[in-house]
């Protein structure tokens, strides 16, 4: 691994970088976090009780979108042309202390010159963020936490996976 940052000129500004003479590969990342809540505030989004409405199938749909717009978020970010972006919502049911967590998953995957990490970490926190939006009225305690990339592959550098995560959920 280079100590160089890429996107920095010889000068130290930023820039974007050129990825135009790189190879296309198939790349695929997974992305993690988790959204902290109530017990009870679980219990409703999973029966459907929440009350602006279908919360998982809201949050799976601002995910998608979100990792599709990901060069509109993050300035040095190239859009690229996603193959598919899925985003899967897993209810944890609460524990002694009355919280509960629901865990999002983003996998996104491209046959492109540079890699989706930044689009899979983006849903993820588009995801967190909608099921906040959409349950702060009875739970303004809730917590977005540990967005982090857990898998890589494709590309120069190759694969990469963070230790101790489980394997992806589906068909990660």
């Amino acid at each position: 691994m280079s100590d160089r940052l890429s996107h920095l000129d010889k000068a130290g500004r930023a820039r974007m970088v050129d990825v135009g003479d790189k190879p296309v590969t198939h790349r695929v990342c997974v992305a993690r976090g988790e959204v902290r809540m109530a017990a009870s505030t679980l219990a409703r989004i999973t029966t459907g009780n929440a009350p602006k409405g279908d919360v998982l199938a809201v949050a799976r749909l601002a995910g998608i979108q979100a990792a599709k717009r990901t060069a509109e978020w993050i300035p040095l970010a190239h859009p690229l042309p996603l193959d598919s972006v899925r985003v899967h919502l897993t209810p944890e049911s609460g524990d002694a202390s009355g919280e509960a967590r629901l865990l999002i998953e983003a996998v996104v995957a491209t046959h492109w010159r540079t890699g989706v990490e930044m689009e899979a970490l983006v849903a993820v926190g588009a995801a967190g963020l909608t099921v906040y939006d959409m349950c702060k009225s009875i739970d303004r305690g809730m917590s977005l936490e540990a967005i982090r990339l857990v898998r890589k592959s494709g590309g120069k550098s190759g694969d990469w996976e963070r230790p101790g995560e489980p394997p992806p959920v589906g068909d990660g």
